[in-house]
């Protein structure tokens, strides 16, 4: 599994530069597919009430209802049924890769297996909630999926009757059927919004809208192909006429030109055992599982730091238990704890000056203390020689190929979040190293969400606890590149070093 995951993250590293390269890393679209696939699903919400108002659920009325929206009143209907049809494409597409990439980064495993597990019943319910809108429109594509559905549903033994009966003339169709349909097409997107709901439920301030530039881009990009290639029906339906030659939608109905070569059936048996296997992937193989955070309370005073910042909702404040003089003390979801360590380093007595008595912050990883770490941090810059000398903390999925120097210590963290602003204080001011580099995951695209996030408005001042101010920013480089990204990293580093070699000569 391993080999898979790595080649398809070099795919999407190699695509995703182009992209950035294009868009820029904030408004890079791989990087907030999750976000548009949320976006996309208003536009499809907001489009499909406008048309609902001007729909006839009658059977021949159907049909002409659509084609009114369509030619008559082209310049709103018109183009909201484009942008209707144009967004549940979309939503196919970033969902799939978004999808695909969670499972290249691995995103899915131990305790981040929720979003996984709730996320493949809404692939689901996408295809049945736009599958059901193409039987409304009552054209010759509506026909045959009306057809080819009810008999690949009565391979099923949920029927007492064949339902593929009441397609076999025009006089068989009654006008239930599409009270049916919208029903269902109305139903299933309510349905599949509770479930969108649960599926970011583990993720504290879960990004469910895209930046504004590539929101609006977005939705421009859709009116400009709604305008130039509006969605037109195609002939009225016949039931007593097979139709010869279709219009097809390859991303909602890929599975029905496999009904002619595969049974009902064991295509439904197809299906069923492509989603088990969706569903195990996050257990295939178990991720190591590391310790959950520690909180250690004769150094907490309850502030809600750790509460605010932990990006997978594993903390909750609960009433104080020790006696000391505070109102509540956090309390550790174990299950839900990926072992990141951004709650240390939102912790303000994780500060290496501490001298007096052991250094045990009021929460901490126990197997990457706060204690080892400044060790680690002071033999590590020990070691270090040259006029220039650089200390990097590196997250575990960063790329630091070609930085590893006699003048360049690389210390490796869980994440990028877990380092408190006092650690390059502590590491600039006592003379360990002239220059601090930070490096994480692509802005915006932290493997633990909300990392590096919070690490740049720590160190900008904008979030507690803050950087001092006697800090010299200049000897700090924040660098949020994608694992793929180190030959950026060596040419951010070079011109670091030129700067850093231009302070010390002042």
């Amino acid at each position: 599994m391993a080999p898979i995951k790595r080649a398809m993250a070099r795919a999407f590293n190699g695509v995703e530069g182009i992209f950035e390269y294009a868009f820029g890393q904030r408004n890079n679209p791989f990087v907030w597919l999750g976000a548009l696939g949320w976006y996309f699903y208003w536009i499809v919400a907001a489009s499909g009430v406008y048309l609902y108002i001007f729909f006839d659920t009658g059977i021949t009325a159907a049909y002409a209802s659509v084609e009114y929206m369509t030619r008559d009143q082209w310049y709103a209907a018109g183009i909201m049924r484009s942008l209707h049809r144009y967004a549940s494409d979309a939503l196919v597409i970033v969902v799939v890769l978004h999808l695909f990439r969670e499972f290249a980064f691995d995103r899915l495993r131990g305790r981040r297996f929720f979003a996984w597990l709730t996320g493949v019943p809404l692939l689901a319910f996408i295809y049945v909630c736009g599958i059901s809108g193409y039987w409304l429109v009552w054209d010759q594509l509506a026909q045959y999926i009306a057809l080819a559905t009810s008999e690949w549903l009565d391979t099923l033994p949920l029927f007492g009757e064949p339902i593929a009966n009441n397609f076999l003339d025009n006089t068989a169709l009654g006008g239930r059927f599409f009270t049916l349909m919208v029903f269902i097409h109305i139903f299933g997107p309510l349905f599949m919004l509770l479930l969108m709901w649960v599926h970011v439920q583990r993720h504290s301030q879960a990004r469910v809208n895209p930046p504004r530039g590539l929101a609006a881009g977005t939705l421009l990009a859709l009116l400009v192909l709604s305008l130039v290639y509006p969605a037109v029906s195609q002939p009225p339906a016949d039931l007593d006429v097979i139709p010869a030659e279709l219009g097809f939608d390859w991303f909602y109905l890929i599975a029905y030109p496999l009904l002619d070569v595969i049974p009902g059936g064991r295509l439904w048996l197809y299906l069923f055992a492509v989603f088990a296997v969706l569903a195990v992937l996050p257990w295939v193989p178990p991720a190591k599982r590391l310790p959950a955070a520690r909180v250690n309370l004769d150094n907490c005073n309850g502030c809600t730091r750790c509460f605010d910042d932990c990006p997978f909702g594993a903390i909750t404040m609960v009433p104080r238990t020790d006696g000391l003089a505070y109102d509540a003390q956090p309390l550790v979801n174990a299950d839900n704890c990926t072992s990141c360590g951004i709650c240390v380093g939102s912790c303000p007595t994780a500060t290496p000056f501490r001298r007096a008595g052991p250094l045990r912050p009021g929460i901490e990883l126990p197997h990457r203390t706060i204690a080892e770490l400044r060790d680690e941090v002071v033999d590590a810059t020990g070691r270090c020689a040259g006029r220039v000398r650089v200390v990097v903390f590196a997250c575990d999925t960063s790329a630091t190929d070609g930085l590893e120097s006699d003048d360049t210590a690389i210390v490796r963290l869980p994440c990028a979040g877990m380092l408190p602003p006092s650690f390059v204080d502590f590491t600039l001011k006592r003379g360990h190293a002239d220059g601090v580099m930070i490096a994480g995951c692509a802005e915006g695209d932290c493997h633990h969400r909300l990392g590096n996030g919070w690490t740049a408005d720590r160190m900008a001042r904008r979030r507690d606890p803050y950087l001092r101010r006697r800090v010299d920013t200049r000897r700090l480089l924040l660098s949020w590149l994608p694992a793929g990204a180190a030959r950026r990293r060596r040419s951010a580093m070079s011109r670091f070093r030129a700067t850093l070699g231009g302070l010390d000569d002042e």
